[in-house]
């Protein structure tokens, strides 16, 4: 059993006064935006360059022999454990208690009431899947490097590599950043920030995408999974971000039954298999196999892509070393708006986000958590879930998008280049109105 000794906890980043730091470079307050992330040194990880590499069995072939456990697992959370000792979180998340609710699906419940007191507020719209970046809001630009516990970057070998000082400016004019979550849900819980200076909004492109895929297969743990909520999906900062943490259990949604696809030849792209889960509350699909890394990343991508271009919010859990996603197309908020979301529900005041859609259910009030049944976890999670009609005519579109070709990113705008989709406008959905979140 992991242990984490109980820390004094911080209220928020940079409370303190910057005069008292005597620092130096850029603005003096050690940011991550350009004025002092271009002048500064962090830890760097380089993993192996094998998107291209076949896999076989579900596993990629590499010259290098993956060790039981990875350096980038052991990195993770020594870096991790140093920022809990230096009291960087909001709450000791080692004190929430946690429990498997007895049942059929073992749904994980935890009590954090520190979460729903010190979580940082929503501060956009929840009916669009794409807003551009406000560099008014908050974003990662604006937290301090002490919360970064390393860069990560692709290798140009097939070995993986760590310099434990590299001077940002020879690494990327926008490097992608591991930094911890300061509202910690478990053990590791951190934060995966693609080109951090490019000030991406929190919408999927294929490299970014990949990215995740990648930290996912170094890591070597299958304990830990990452995770990705669009706008309208309780993304609560819109600055492109993935999640990630250990959780030492398998997930209610890694058990659940799986009914393959049948697809026409051709709708098969790169080996990729696509299932959908079968007696589980959330209505979702699941993506495995593959050729190579790089087959199921996109082909994964390409469907998250018309997703967010056709406003339809929806979750993303990336399990398995890498080898499997779950996506889970819901519709929690529009349903929210039009007053169809039970009393009970809402008075718990939980986020039906990727962790909770996947079986691991946050509470924030002693009595949820303390009266939690199967029946309870299986109804709050029903609400998430598009209808059987409204999810086979997504499902029917996502099918057809796999075949897509990759996107062209333009300012805040995605352009599908496929003859599936000719003269695809974003502003204007291809699916019916009652399968979007209605503005």
């Amino acid at each position: 059993m992991l242990t984490i000794k109980r820390v004094a906890t911080v209220v928020s980043n940079y409370q303190e006064d910057d005069s008292e730091k005597g620092l130096s470079l850029g603005c003096g307050r050690r940011c991550l935006s350009s004025c002092c992330l271009s002048v500064s040194k962090l830890p760097l990880y380089l993993f192996k360059k094998d998107g291209d590499l076949p896999m076989e069995n579900g596993e990629v072939e590499s010259c290098d022999e993956i060790s039981e456990i990875s350096f980038l697992h052991n990195l993770l959370l020594a870096q991790w454990d140093d920022r809990m000792n230096q009291g960087m979180f909001r709450y000791d998340v080692s004190t929430c208690e946690t429990k498997i609710i007895p049942g059929q699906h073992g749904f994980i419940a935890q009590l954090n009431e520190g979460r729903h007191t010190k979580k940082r507020p929503t501060e956009f719209r929840v009916d669009q899947v794409l807003q551009p970046f406000d560099e008014n809001k908050f974003n990662f630009k604006k937290i301090g490097q002490e919360e970064v516990l390393f860069m990560v970057e692709q290798s140009i070998d097939h070995k993986s590599h760590f310099v434990a000082n590299a001077p940002i400016d020879k690494i990327s004019p926008s490097p992608n950043v591991v930094a911890i979550n300061v509202s910690p849900i478990e053990y590791g819980h951190v934060l995966l920030i693609p080109r951090v200076l490019n000030c991406f909004p929190q919408r999927i492109d294929h490299d970014s995408f990949q990215l995740a895929m990648h930290m996912a297969k170094e890591a070597a743990d299958p304990f830990f999974r990452l995770g990705y909520n669009s706008l309208g999906a309780f993304a609560t900062i819109n600055h492109l971000h993935f999640q990630a943490y250990y959780l030492a259990a398998p997930f209610p949604v890694e058990k659940a039954e799986k009914q393959i696809i049948a697809l026409d030849k051709g709708k098969c792209p790169q080996g990729v298999s696509v299932s959908q889960l079968v007696n589980y509350p959330v209505r979702g699909l699941v993506f495995d196999g593959g050729n190579t890394i790089r087959d199921l990343s996109d082909t994964v991508a390409n469907s998250l892509v018309f997703l967010q271009n056709n406003n339809i919010p929806f979750n993303v859990l990336i399990s398995d070393c890498g080898k499997r996603i779950y996506v889970f197309p819901q519709c929690f908020a529009e349903r929210q708006a039009l007053g169809e979301v039970s009393q009970e529900i809402l008075e718990a005041q939980v986020n039906p986000a990727v962790w909770e859609i996947s079986g691991h259910i946050v509470l924030k009030r002693r009595m949820d958590f303390d009266e939690a049944t199967e029946a309870y976890a299986w109804k709050l999670l029903a609400e998430v879930s598009l209808t059987e009609e409204r999810f086979q005519e997504v499902k029917a579109y996502i099918l057809d998008a796999m075949l897509c070709q990759k996107v062209d990113v333009e300012e805040e705008n995605y352009i599908i280049k496929s003859e599936l989709v000719q003269n695809y406008e974003p502003t204007t959905p291809q699916l019916p109105l009652d399968c979007l979140v209605q503005q």
